[in-house]
This record gives structure tokens, sequence and C-alpha cells, in this order.
């Protein structure tokens, strides 16, 4: 039974805790307020295509073989024409809008003679270019500097630099969205591959920001992890992702190209990242394949080679996906290259509470 002193304490204590709700509780107002505030952000995953397929080069035997690689390297790296896939690029964005958008494979090829430049394209430079030629102001707001691969001889006394970076862009015109903080890293695992010229690797990192919209607070986070060819690497890679630039409490929205296929059938990555973690926004289109991986080397394809799931848009804490839509899939013009990039994009529609 309960005595009478404690029953007099609980009632105090009962009477107290409905005191304090009532002073903390919002307003009717207030209440109505919180849920009539529309919060969605329409956020972009996009591998811009390197330009080329570098595996003759990571798999030649001798210097020679490694330099006539390059060489073709170097000319396919023309013929896929960046630049006019960048326009195909910039108008998916203009069409998309999205607030926030994480780019891979956003490189730099220069081209020097004698120690001195002769050549440089530069994929960020060009897409900003495109897009303010199309009305839009994207800024950088975070970067991971990845690999950075030369110079190395083209035999003609040139020689070629390679570098890669993953991008994060902010568009300007959205209200209300405001950058804190931003971060990168590189993942300790790395696959390193002997060369004749040296042991190369494209020390394959993360971009993050932190961010408040209509006052909620944000992380957004952009990676490409190691190919499935590597899937050791590639699952250590994704268990620091978790455990470092993913790991917030609160809202944590992730893009980018995980080299997993969702399907389960290539690595375990997708489901470490997707079992306990995060959420994939593409689960709401039960009976779309989603596929974004990956038209050929040249991108002169008529047929659509996108076979597997690779690039991801994920969500964990108060926040849903409203839409969510592949992009990039069907060719923007008649002649090579008739594809923007060798992945399709994915663009997801965030509603956050």
């Amino acid at each position: 039974m309960i005595s009478m002193i404690t029953r007099q304490r609980l009632i105090t204590v009962i009477v107290a805790l409905v005191t304090l709700f009532a002073l903390l509780a919002p307003s009717r107002a207030e209440a109505s307020h919180f849920f009539k505030v529309k919060r969605e952000l329409t956020v972009m995953s996009q591998n811009l295509y390197l330009g080329a397929d570098l595996t003759p080069a990571v798999t030649a035997t001798t210097p020679e073989e490694f330099v006539a690689a390059l060489n073709g390297i170097f000319a396919e790296f023309a013929a896929t024409d960046y630049v006019t896939r960048s326009g195909a690029i910039a108008d998916e964005i203009l069409a998309a809008g999205p607030d926030l958008i994480g780019l891979q494979e956003v490189a730099i090829w220069t081209v020097t003679a004698g120690g001195s430049p002769v050549a440089r394209v530069d994929f960020l430079e060009i897409l900003q270019a495109q897009l303010a030629g199309r009305g839009l102001t994207y800024s950088v707001v975070a970067v991971s500097d990845n690999a950075d691969i030369g110079p190395v001889p083209l035999g003609d006394g040139t020689e070629v630099r390679f570098q890669d970076r993953d991008v994060i862009l902010k568009n300007d015109a959205t209200e209300q969205l405001e950058i804190k903080d931003s971060a990168s890293g590189r993942y300790t695992a790395q696959q390193v591959l002997a060369t004749p010229v040296g042991p190369l690797s494209f020390d394959r990192g993360w971009a993050l920001v932190d961010g408040v919209f209509k006052g909620r607070r944000f992380r957004f986070v952009n990676t490409h992890l190691e190919t499935e060819t590597f899937p050791d690497v590639q699952e250590k890679q994704a268990a620091e992702f978790l455990a470092g630039p993913a790991r917030k409490h609160g809202l944590v929205m992730a893009v980018g190209d995980f080299n997993s296929a969702a399907d389960g059938t290539t690595t375990a990555t997708y489901k470490m990242l997707t079992r306990w973690r995060f959420r994939d926004v593409w689960r709401r289109n039960r009976h779309d394949p989603g596929l974004t991986c990956c038209q050929n080397s040249t991108l002169s394809n008529e047929t659509s080679e996108l076979i597997t799931r690779i690039d991801l848009v994920l969500v964990k804490g108060f926040a849903w996906a409203r839409s969510a839509q592949v992009v990039g899939d069907e060719p923007f013009q008649a002649i090579a290259p008739l594809w923007p990039s060798d992945h399709a994009g994915v663009v997801a529609v965030i509603r956050i509470f």
C-alpha cells in the first residue's frame, strides 16, 4: 500500500510536471506554425565521368605500354568532349533546380610542355560557366581533393596530370539555406595499384557541409567509394564513412557514387549503409529499378547500358523523400558523346520535419 506521505509526494511531483509541461509546450498557434512550415530540399548526386577508361594504364606491364595506354586515354578523353557534356548536365540542373548537389569525378586534366601548361580542362570551372549561362549561380561549399596523378610523359615532349575531386555545390537562389561549416577528408583504406611508373591510388574521400534550412539543422555528405573490383577496400571505406562523416545526431543526407549495387549482387556496402543507419530514398519507387551505371567509356552506345544502381541519395533523421528520379539516362544529342556522363544522376525532394 502506498503511504499517505508517499501519495502526497507523488501528487506534488505530478503537479510540478504538469506545470512544467504547460510552460514549455508551444501554444496552439506555435504548434500550427511548426507543422505548416514547408521544408523541402531538392538534392542531387551526379558523377561527371572523368572522360576515359583508365584501365589500360593501370594494367600496363611496361613503361612503353603505359605511355601507349596514356595516349589512348587522352584521345578518349578528348572524344568524350566534356565541354559539350557539361552543357547537358547544366540543363539537367536547370530542370531539376537542386538546392544542394554532390558531384563526383570533378576532374582537372592539365597538359604541359617544358614545364609550362599548354592546355587545362577544369570540370568544375566549365560546369559553373555553363550554369551561369543559364542564369544559375551555384557556389562551391566543400571539396575533397582525391587523386593527383602525374605529370606523366605522353612521349612527344608533353606531359599530362590528372586530378580528381568530389564537390558540393549550393544553389545561391535558395532562400533560408545557410551553410555553417564544412569539412573533407580521405579514407584510411585505399587501393594502391602497381604500375610501371610507380604506385597509383585514387585516394578516395568525402566532403560535407553542416547547415540550416528554415530553422532546421542538417548535414549533407558527398562521397565516392572504391569500385566493386576491390570489395574489401570499398567495404572498409564504407565503415569509415559510417563511423566518421555520416555519424551525427539529427538529419543527415548522404549522396554519392557508392559503387555497390543496391540489389546486393556486388559488395556488402549497400547493406551496411541501409541496414541500420540510412534509408534509401529510391525505395519509394518500388517498381522502378533506377539504374545509374554505366554507359560505355566512349559514350557512343546508342542503346543504354545502365545495368546497376550504385548512385544513391540516403537520409536518416526526421525526413522522408517526397520524390526521387533518375536524370541523364536519355541521349542528349544524335552524335557521340550521346550521354551526359557514363552515370545517370539522381534527384530527390526531401521533406524535413
